[in-house]
């Protein structure tokens, strides 16, 4: 999102392929050239050129709920009425979900991968190689909306899974998710990122799982 609180939906962004002042995380600013997108008429999309990225700072701790919060409406539902294609949400009665995938489904993300990588303008090598993930991760949960159960669309879950695999070995690993998702972020304060896609508005996804802290009252008599 920009400075004054709009959401940008940025794409395509090769992650794997950004390099030196281009390679942001995910609470860097950035600037950046673009154009509106040939399909997408999503309001808050963006076609990147990826050689003009750069980093512009970061967004201190202390400053991320206050951009964020007024972002955060009650359900996708709630947003999409609003005539937006993202949103942040509040989960209630989150549950972490790690499904192990079936030997077929990993071929076919396989070859899903390679697929994408031969549509891109320079064949994708990293792309062709890139080992999916061998659990299917989800989140159930509550909104305003009711109860939901979406695949989880965020990249740094992944990450996590393989750094922590490497390090600890696969249970140790699925348990230590486990404890961040069901108890450390929802105690400290969580927020989902949800967009919808553009061929399918109705249908929306979980991008994002975000530590944010909750906003509190002020003391009045403080």
């Amino acid at each position: 999102m920009t400075v004054d609180g709009q959401w940008k939906r940025l794409f395509p962004i090769r992650f794997r392929h950004l390099r030196g002042d281009s390679s942001f995380s995910r609470w860097n600013w950035v600037k950046f050239s673009f154009r509106p997108p040939t399909r997408d008429k999503r309001g808050e999309s963006c076609h990147v050129y990826e050689d003009s990225i750069t980093i512009d700072g970061e967004l201190p701790k202390d400053e991320r709920t206050r951009l964020l919060a007024p972002l955060i409406t009650g359900s996708a539902k709630e947003a999409m009425a609003r005539g937006k294609s993202l949103t942040l949400i509040r989960p209630r009665n989150t549950k972490f979900i790690a499904k192990r995938k079936s030997a077929a489904d990993l071929v076919e993300e396989r070859e899903a991968f390679k697929l994408a990588a031969r549509q891109t303008s320079i064949f994708d090598q990293e792309l062709a190689e890139l080992e999916p993930s061998p659990f299917d991760f989800r989140f159930e949960f509550d909104d305003d909306d009711g109860h939901h159960n979406y695949q989880n669309g965020d990249w740094e879950t992944h990450a996590m899974f393989w750094r922590w695999r490497t390090e600890y070995g696969e249970a140790s690993a699925l348990d230590r998710m486990r404890a961040v998702y069901d108890d450390d972020y929802p105690r400290k304060g969580m927020a989902f990122a949800l967009g919808n896609q553009a061929k399918r508005p109705q249908t929306w996804q979980l991008l994002g799982v975000i530590r944010l802290d909750e906003v509190t009252q002020p003391d009045l008599f403080g």
